[in-house]
């Protein structure tokens, strides 16, 4: 994880990264346009945000209809892993299915996305993958019945 004091991002790497965001396809002659600068200096600015692990990777958003992936649940997890153990977190890590793996506070130990064709793979996703992880110890499904709203991108601040 990035700390927070060892990157300073001025208004130009923002204003990048907010182009970047709304189009990762975006050229470097459309960015440095936009920007009024020199190509050269645009792409310079880009590399070391890719150095520095600001931008994290370049990615296609597809719709999981189009494949057929209709089933959205969040599961709650518990686990038996140790208080700073994430052995439960990467072997959910592993399965294609899961979207996301977050450790949270509370009652449950993680919440994990996962999308599926339909109930039934959900349940087999979940008999044949989840209960093969040692350290679980029990979970509770939400399905999700429409999406309003779902987004990757972040609140970009301007300087």
């Amino acid at each position: 994880m990035i700390n927070e004091t060892e990157i300073i991002l001025d208004k130009t790497d923002l204003h990048i990264l907010n182009l970047m965001q709304d189009n990762a396809r975006i050229s470097n002659a459309d960015l440095a346009r936009e920007l009024g600068m020199a190509p050269s200096g645009v792409l310079e600015r880009v590399k070391k945000l890719e150095q520095k692990g600001v931008i994290l990777q370049y990615t296609a958003r597809i719709n999981p209809d189009a494949l057929q992936q209709k089933m959205l649940a969040f599961i709650f997890m518990k686990a038996a892993d140790s208080p700073g153990c994430n052995d439960t977190a990467r072997e959910l890590a592993k399965i294609p299915e899961v979207q996301e793996v977050h450790h949270i506070a509370g009652e449950d130990c993680y919440l994990v996305k996962v999308r599926t064709y339909d109930s039934a793979t959900l349940m087999a996703l979940m008999r044949g993958k989840f209960s093969k992880i040692p350290n679980l110890l029990s979970t509770r499904t939400t399905i999700v019945l429409e999406t309003v709203k779902e987004q990757q991108q972040l609140v970009i601040p301007e300087k």
